[in-house]
């Protein structure tokens, strides 16, 4: 079995009619003492979701904002070992639930079944590994499901029907639909219509699954695509901590504030 945790989420969600809003920041950004309190702060501040990233220093996926918080955070010498102690100690008093992203190569390092075990043991909800595609995750997929812990495919506007349809029958009740051929961060490329209509396509393949759109989604757009079960926001946070960081500022504040704003706009 799955996460249970997760499917009550967004069941509760459904019951309410609203929409999941999903973070992102990276773990050990700007420090691991603070990262830890954005992530308190966040869950406060009424986010559905959190997704914790692994700092990694070639990231196929990231853009530029994500990029420089992974900087911080490999510079501070952050660890797959301190990513699983900050996610120990914020579960100690928070349910949120937690999504680990990252590249296959940081849970190979650490061996995948103590990544697994790591994550059972935290109360890790789900993991997204961005650079370990279907068919060739469907291993590290069962693993994670024999473990209680939801695998979160990835899926594209390019991706084949035929595709599409395998991926989603074996996928866990969270699929995550990439908005646009792009790094996070970037403009979107398409119009809100056209990404619903698209993303509407590929949950019509099967209803019963939670889908969640991410990439280029910001203040401006967040509400016009309110319709999805989940919007995933990351590039925003962590420019908000970066401009924290520079004008002295204190990022937990201020990325709690954003979370208000942009949780305000998909209600």
């Amino acid at each position: 079995m799955t996460s249970h945790t997760l499917k009550k989420n967004f069941d509760k969600l459904k019951e309410k009619k609203e929409t999941a809003l999903i973070t992102y920041t990276v773990a050990g950004d700007p420090d691991k003492e603070t990262s830890l309190e954005i992530l308190k702060s966040i869950a406060k501040s009424g986010a559905n979701i959190i997704e914790i990233g692994l700092a990694h220093n070639t990231p196929i996926g990231d853009g530029k904002e994500i990029q420089n918080s992974a900087h911080r955070a490999i510079s501070n010498g952050i660890l797959v070992k301190d990513l699983f102690d900050i996610i120990e100690d914020f579960k100690k008093n928070y349910s949120t639930d937690i999504i680990i992203m990252t590249y296959y190569n940081m849970i190979l390092q650490f061996g995948p079944d103590n990544f697994v075990n790591e994550c059972q043991r935290t109360k890790v909800s789900g993991i997204i590994c961005v650079d370990l595609p279907w068919p060739e995750n469907k291993e590290f997929a069962e693993k994670c499901k024999n473990n209680s812990i939801s695998f979160i495919q990835l899926v594209a506007p390019t991706t084949s029907k035929e595709r599409l349809n395998k991926i989603i029958k074996d996928s866990h009740e969270m699929i995550y639909y990439i908005s646009m051929l792009s790094t996070t961060g970037g403009d979107l490329k398409s119009s809100p219509e056209e990404i619903l209509k698209n993303y509407n396509d590929v949950k019509n393949i099967d209803p019963s699954k939670k889908y969640v759109i991410g990439f280029g989604i910001t203040e401006n757009t967040i509400s016009a695509l309110k319709s999805a079960d989940g919007l995933v926001v990351g590039s925003i946070l962590c420019k908000e901590i970066t401009k924290s960081i520079k004008s002295g500022q204190n990022p937990v504040t201020n990325v709690a504030n954003m979370i208000v704003k942009l949780k305000n706009k998909i209600q």
